[in-house]
């Protein structure tokens, strides 16, 4: 019994690590794209975003506009290419902070005693995304990796 326990288990592993490169590109694909709509949205609408900073007291409005929408136009253009996703990833999280801390601050405040509405805020899946490249890199088929595989050549 504990030999076709081991046996499963083993199989689970094999696919478990033959399953990361694909899941880890199509994580960089949709949320890269996703990233790079949101932050062109805001970068062609800026006065809307300024308006927008302006009311949830986000200080500088206007170069914080600009810095978020570049952040997360260009940031999810290199997650989609896998090009320095790592490095990319780290101002879409501080991004996806901010955003916690000022548009949805009730939900960061009640994390605890009402886990749901935290899950349900709009910055949620775009920070787990940039939080799993950044932990997980971008995987096997990205321009890291075929920068890394060329340069050990």
């Amino acid at each position: 019994m504990i030999q076709k326990f081991e046996k499963f288990y083993n199989r689970v592993i094999y696919w478990g690590n033959a399953l990361q490169s694909p899941f880890l590109l199509a994580i960089r694909l949709f949320w890269g794209w996703q990233f790079f709509v949101t932050g062109k949205g805001k970068l062609t609408d800026i006065p809307r975003v300024i308006d927008f900073f302006t009311s949830i007291h986000i200080p500088f409005p206007l170069p914080n506009a600009y810095l978020a929408g570049s952040a997360e136009c260009f940031g999810g253009l290199l997650l989609m290419g896998g090009l320095g996703a790592r490095l990319a990833s780290l101002p879409l999280i501080f991004t996806m902070v901010v955003a916690y801390l000022t548009a949805h601050r009730e939900s960061v405040i009640n994390i605890f005693s009402d886990p749901d509405t935290f899950l349900e805020q709009h910055p949620f899946l775009f920070l787990l995304a940039s939080l799993i490249i950044l932990f997980f890199g971008p995987g096997k088929f990205s321009i890291d990796a075929l920068i890394k595989k060329m340069r050990s050549a």
